[in-house]
């Protein structure tokens, strides 16, 4: 009997299997180390925000027990506060607030820790017009605004623990809200709050006053500003989309991104955004603040329960002491994401606005938004998007006209450049040559029928961009839609469909539709004016696919969108296919497009740049052909 025995790949083979094994329970168990460490390094977290909950909550049970006079409580809560527990002594340390508000905006200031507790927009309604809910920017704790202070006994005192000392007055129209966290009488950290009387923009200062005797002012003071993003739109989907922070940095304003979780570092801050789509918060500052750093995180992972929050906003800055003091000059800007009021305050904030870069921004800025401001004021939303594309189709209609004109002449020539097609059929050089002469000779560009539809295409992806950033679109009804801001929901699906949705969306249908007929119109003058090429893709079989791709495209992406673009997108399409119509049947005249290229033909015709390049092209690539036959 013949013994067995392990060849060199049995032995290699049983090798690797250990190895991998080997590894897979290594990498196991750093695994669960990990973990272990993640796990304890987590409850030392927790248990140090527990004990600082708890050392807050007797900090302040201590300051608002009436039951001890002054010194006695000072005596309690210097332990704690050092300098800062005479603020704690004062009849202002306890839980309640100061509003400041005006006819757009009211803000309601908390006097521990001195930031705003409330902010409510007077003008706009959550959800739908008659929700009867006002949109609260900030709420319920949904945000943050803390300065890490750092003493010279080696305290770390966080002002969202702290007291501050309210006092109200009046300049002009202006309400003016002095808030200070006193170490006396005189030395103090103050946040000062100035409402104007119509305006969403707030003047805010921080600065402090002989507290270069308490603090560490070799070190920076780092401000915490957080903010939990409110849902305030029908569909958290579709505005979940549009929350992001952005920001002013080395003066050009950029944004962070949509990831789930997205962080930078900033070099140079001078403003920072917290977007929510239609509204945003935003902190402002005259002198650039280094090093801030900033981080977003989406909130919605199931848009079925997850229909409170959007993102969770987060920024760090430190703030750098000057000859021992602190002294910014900040603003606060509480309110609507448009355009308009934004860009009249000169400070870059209507960049937050997403119009698109370059091209399809300038379009949006100088044609776009004056053009439909200019409709809305004196006629409805619905209407004012109707009329708007009417107008942009009519100063488009010179460039269809030039296009339809193109395919016109490129299908009267159609029969000639099928017969060179034949004539060369083995020579595909000499077919191009020979086909290049005869559109020279018929005074004919076949570029000239894609030249214009490249010029419309930037106003096209301008739209994608004006119409989701369109506020005045917001809970504005035309026919069955409710908002034009939102998708006009027909009926509701009892089932989830990937991609599309639970409901039914009609302006789109209606998009798909007439996108449908103008391809269909389309696709057929562009297979009979361009004959195929040797080596090129079949078009003819390309445009048919995409005959019936666009539409279906259409329905399954603009289902969730805004109505208003889906009404714009409809609009559009089906004016073309009535400008198409009027050009065939009144504007081109096939026998006379014949004369005129045979009449063409006829002259001498001087040879362009463009052309005479091209054959010298061909005729180096024929004589290298000829070449390497030899």
């Amino acid at each position: 009997m013949e013994e067995k025995k392990f060849d060199k790949n049995s032995i290699i083979g049983f090798a690797l299997i250990f190895l991998i094994v080997m590894w897979m329970m290594y990498n196991s168990r750093q695994n669960e180390v990990k973990e272990q460490v993640a796990k304890s390094k987590q409850e030392k977290i927790d248990k140090v925000n527990k004990d600082k909950d708890v050392k807050t909550k007797q900090i302040v049970a201590t300051a608002i027990d009436s039951t001890v006079n002054d010194t006695v409580k000072l005596q309690k809560l210097a332990g704690a506060l050092g300098s800062f527990a005479y603020s704690a002594t004062l009849p202002s340390a306890k839980e309640s607030f100061s509003t400041i508000e005006n006819n757009f905006l009211s803000l309601k200031i908390a006097n521990k820790g001195g930031y705003v507790a409330e902010a409510t927009l007077k003008n706009f309604k959550k959800f739908h017009k008659n929700s009867g809910q006002l949109v609260d920017l900030i709420k319920n704790n949904n945000a943050n605004f803390n300065l890490e202070l750092q003493t010279k006994d080696n305290r770390v005192l966080n002002t969202k623990d702290l007291f501050f000392e309210p006092t109200l007055t009046k300049s002009g129209r202006n309400q003016i809200l002095s808030m200070k966290l006193k170490t006396s009488p005189t030395e103090f950290l103050e946040y000062k709050y100035v409402i104007n009387e119509n305006d969403y923009m707030v003047d805010f200062d921080i600065r402090s006053q002989g507290l270069n005797k308490v603090l560490n002012t070799s070190k920076t003071a780092d401000l915490q500003w957080d903010l939990k993003a409110f849902r305030n739109e029908k569909s958290v989907a579709y505005e979940n989309r549009y929350a992001e922070i952005y920001f002013e940095n080395n003066e050009k304003v950029s944004y962070a991104g949509l990831g789930k979780q997205e962080d930078e570092t900033l070099e140079k801050a001078t403003f920072i955004a917290y977007k929510q789509h239609f509204f945003s918060s935003i902190l402002l500052s005259q002198t650039p603040i280094a090093n801030v750093k900033i981080s977003s995180t989406d909130l919605v992972k199931d848009q079925k329960t997850d229909t409170i929050f959007t993102k969770q906003f987060k920024s760090t800055m430190p703030l750098a002491f000057k000859n021992g003091e602190l002294d910014y000059k900040m603003n606060w800007y509480y309110g609507p994401t448009d355009y308009k009021i934004l860009n009249n305050y000169n400070k870059n904030i209507e960049d937050i606005v997403p119009l698109g870069w370059g091209i399809f921004g300038w379009i949006n800025k100088f044609i776009f938004i004056p053009l439909f401001g200019f409709l809305s004021s004196f006629m409805g939303l619905g209407i004012a998007i109707i009329v708007f594309t009417i107008l942009i189709k009519l100063a488009m209609s010179p460039i269809t006209f030039k296009s339809f004109l193109s395919q016109a002449k490129m299908k009267v020539l159609r029969p000639e450049i099928a017969e060179l097609g034949e004539k060369y059929s083995k020579d595909a050089m000499k077919k191009q040559q020979e086909t290049m002469k005869l559109y020279n000779k018929a005074g004919v560009n076949p570029m000239a029928g894609c030249i214009p539809a490249l010029i419309q295409l930037p106003f096209m992806y301008a739209s994608f961009q004006f119409f989701p950033s369109a506020i005045e679109l917001r809970q504005k009804g035309f026919l069955w839609a409710e908002d034009l801001s939102s998708f006009d929901q027909i009926f509701k699906l009892p089932f989830n469909i990937p991609l599309y949705g639970d409901h039914v969306s009609l302006f789109p249908i209606l998009a798909a539709i007439a996108i449908f007929f103008y391809m269909k119109m389309t696709s057929g003058d562009n297979a009979m004016a361009q004959p195929q090429q040797e080596g090129m893709p079949d078009m003819t079989k390309i445009m048919k696919i995409m005959i019936y791709l666009s539409p279906i495209m259409m329905l399954i992406f603009f289902n969730s969108y805004g109505s208003g673009l889906s009404l714009y997108n409809f609009m559009s399409n089906l004016i073309t296919i009535g400008i198409m119509l009027v050009i065939k049947k009144y504007f081109i005249d096939s026998d006379k497009i014949h004369a005129k290229i045979q009449e063409n033909k006829a002259k001498p015709k001087a040879e362009g740049k463009f052309q005479r390049k091209m054959r010298e092209m061909m005729e180096q690539a024929e004589e290298q052909k000829k070449l390497g036959k030899k």
